[in-house]
């Protein structure tokens, strides 16, 4: 199994999804970290080298009221999705509501945590333990 966090620096979990230019990548095998490696994103609002993501604000709006919807943002959601290919977990310390219906519409397990040292994240995770933030909100 693969998990991704967003990161900023490599040791925290970042608060920004989109903002975030890095994935730490952690390979798991009998729950225990097998592999890690940080893997530079190419898209996301400021994400170096790469795609600049558009939201579609015009017309993300128009049918849900929400930042993060309508057919350009799912491209942009679709294009993100495809960096995690090989990813089965996604964890970050934030990010809109768009993008994580997108992302869990493609199978990809998204947690939104609190956490803030990402070996934490990543030993609590594999112990079961990791509470989703989602889960608390109301929809």
């Amino acid at each position: 199994m693969k998990i991704a966090i967003v990161t900023n620096n490599g040791s925290s979990v970042s608060q920004h999804f989109g903002r975030a230019p890095y994935y730490k990548i952690f390979e798991i095998e009998d729950l225990k970290i097998k592999k890690t490696s940080l893997r530079e994103r190419r898209t996301g609002h400021f994400a170096p080298g790469g795609i600049q993501h558009n939201h579609g604000h015009k017309d993300s709006h128009e049918s849900t009221g929400g930042h993060g919807y309508g057919k350009d943002a799912q491209k942009s959601h679709a294009s993100m999705v495809e960096e995690l290919a090989d990813c089965q977990v996604l964890i970050a310390g934030g990010m809109g509501m768009g993008a994580y219906e997108n992302f869990r519409l493609t199978g990809l397990e998204v947690i939104l945590t609190n956490y803030q040292d990402i070996e934490d994240v990543v030993e609590t995770y594999i112990n079961g333990k990791l509470e989703n933030l989602m889960d608390q909100r109301t929809h």
